[in-house]
């Protein structure tokens, strides 16, 4: 890390820190009571050193004693009042900066979590703010009163014996030309093993995730090999960390023992000259202590400051991306209007040719709008552009005449109602995932009914602590019939006015999905359904069929229609319907 480089880390840390807004007052108390106590500090070894000199047992008089232990008590309160305050202060910074990590990434667009890993994200949100937390509530506080203290104890020794500070103070320089380059691949190593650990989690994360897969497919040995190459890669950084922190911790030390034979040899000198007394020569070397505990401390900041440099980077660079802005336009909407999807397209940055190109239909209130095709023909992102999870590349979305883009995100999403083919359920109770979303308290008896139109009720009614059933991570404890009916029932307690069906069934058995249709045929009564279908038998009889292919629309109409005017369409009921081609 160069010069420039340093200083710009520096003001991108304290602009962090200056962000959560760390409480000032306690900050100036810690800091004035830091000068008291580095100010007892010193005074003990010129106290100390009169005692020395005047050498005598009238010398050990109340008054003497009183002052020296006067010195040691206000050093001892004052430093821990100084340390709670400080830390106190760490850690306020730590909360704040944590709630706005948080906070921003519940917030931040689907395109994000498109490109990164959750186990990357779920890494800044953890290892990095416990890395600052670190520096802050540990060593921040040694680096303050360390300094204090040094600058303190440099003023007292140049006015005790300034000869004697300069030939101490002279192997500073010759330190330096070693432990500046060793300091600076240290900063090499600590970026290494933060950006390993980083990665390493991010795998953990997802093997865990799916460890069922894992288990189904043999995997485990193809996984542990992998996770082997990260503990190999950490094991390999943490040798080499090793080796720095080996020839750091014996030149720290040679230098402290060049520096105390120093003063012994030029200090003994100076007091058999008479330059300076024996009292005061036993002051230096209580000084010299003084220094070294505070520069070790320092050591330890700077350290821990360029494991932080990356961690500060990481997370600035997730504070300054773009948001949704959940509340901006309007709040209040007439929704029983047509639904029109209008030169519609749109491409993910990573492909090269448009998904949807020039999309248009209209969906009337009240109906239900079909969405079919072949796979990769778009119709899951055409979902994702109407929950405005992106942002159309041209074109629009209109309610009424309204482009729902004037909408806030807040308002809109909260006239949908989206199931999909594997609705997603947290760990959790029952009751927990059907209330899931709704901001205002849940009756048991609205509960019940919700779970009763979507015939969820008669399976959890089974279940030895019904609705405050444990259902396990992602829902494992429950079938997928199961799953698919709390989602309906997750949707019908929010009450929505448009209802995206994503195949809510085809992944389930022939009992499962008799069982679902009839709950999603409660779901969608009086509601503007529109509808991602696989298989042509559930919406054979939907008021529109939209038929999507190579991300363009090649035919609207009823499935009579779409049978007369459709090759493609016809030919997908052919194979599922097994009757003979129209001519």
């Amino acid at each position: 890390m160069n010069e420039s480089e340093e200083k710009s880390s520096w003001k991108l840390l304290i602009q962090l820190i200056k962000e959560t807004g760390p409480p000032r007052l306690l900050l100036s108390i810690a800091m004035v009571l830091s000068l008291l106590t580095t100010t007892a500090g010193l005074a003990i070894p010129l106290l100390t050193s009169k005692l020395i000199d005047q050498g005598s047992l009238q010398s050990l008089s109340g008054r003497n004693i009183g002052w020296i232990a006067s010195a040691f008590l206000i050093q001892a309160a004052s430093g821990a009042v100084s340390v709670y305050l400080l830390t106190r202060v760490g850690q306020h910074v730590i909360s704040s900066l944590r709630d706005r990590l948080w906070s921003k990434l519940l917030v931040l667009k689907v395109s994000y979590y498109d490109t990164h890993q959750t186990g990357d994200t779920v890494s800044r949100m953890t290892n990095d703010t416990g890395v600052i937390k670190n520096l802050i509530t540990e060593h921040l506080v040694g680096f303050i009163t360390g300094i204090i203290s040094i600058l303190g104890t440099i003023g007292v020794l140049f006015f005790l014996d300034w000869p004697l500070t300069l030939v101490m103070f002279s192997i500073i320089p010759l330190s330096m030309l070693v432990l500046i380059p060793v300091g600076r691949q240290m900063i090499k190593i600590s970026k290494g093993i933060q950006d390993e650990t980083a990665g390493f989690s991010a795998s953990l994360t997802r093997v865990l995730a799916e460890i069922r897969l894992v288990k189904a497919y043999n995997a485990e040995t193809m996984e542990y090999n992998r996770g082997k190459k990260g503990i190999n890669k950490l094991f390999a950084l943490g040798i080499r960390e090793g080796v720095i922190q080996a020839i750091l911790s014996p030149l720290i030390s040679s230098i402290i023992i060049v520096v105390l034979v120093l003063i012994i040899g030029y200090g003994g000198l100076r007091v058999s000259s008479g330059a300076m007394t024996a009292g005061e020569l036993a002051a230096f070397f209580i000084y010299l202590f003084q220094i070294i505990m505070p520069i070790t401390s320092i050591a330890s900041f700077f350290t821990q400051f360029q494991k932080t440099m990356g961690a500060t980077e990481k997370i600035m660079g997730i504070l300054s991306l773009d948001v949704e802005d959940l509340n901006l336009g309007l709040k209040e909407f007439t929704i029983h209007q047509p639904l029109t999807l209008k030169d519609l397209s749109y491409g993910y940055p990573s492909s090269a040719d448009p998904i949807l190109k020039s999309i248009s239909f209209s969906v009337r209130p009240n109906s239900v709008t079909a969405i079919v095709g072949p796979s990769g023909s778009g119709k899951t992102t055409l979902f994702s552009l109407l929950e405005r999870f992106y942002l159309p590349d041209s074109g629009e979305i209109l309610i009424g005449d309204l482009s729902i883009q004037d909408i806030s995100l807040r308002s809109w999403r909260s006239q949908i109602g989206y199931v999909s083919q594997e609705s997603p359920i947290l760990a959790g109770t029952i009751r927990e995932n059907i209330c899931y979303g709704v901001n205002r308290e849940i009756s048991d008896e609205e509960l019940r009914e919700a779970a009763g139109m979507a015939y969820a009720d008669i399976f959890i009614q089974e279940l030895p602590d019904k609705y405050d059933t444990e259902v396990g991570e992602r829902g494992i404890k429950l079938s997928g019939g199961q799953r698919q009916r709390i989602a309906i029932a997750r949707a019908l307690l929010r009450k929505p006015n448009i209802l995206m069906l994503d195949e809510a069934t085809s992944s389930l058995d022939s009992k499962s999905e008799i069982v679902v249709q009839d709950a999603l045929e409660n779901l969608m009564k009086g509601r503007t359904t529109i509808v991602i279908a696989h298989r042509l038998s559930t919406v054979i009889d939907a008021d529109q069929i939209v038929f999507l292919e190579k991300g363009r629309v090649t035919g609207k109409g009823t499935h009579s229609e779409l049978m007369q005017t459709h090759e493609l369409y016809r030919e997908f009921a052919s194979r599922q319907f097994r009757v003979p081609d129209k001519e």
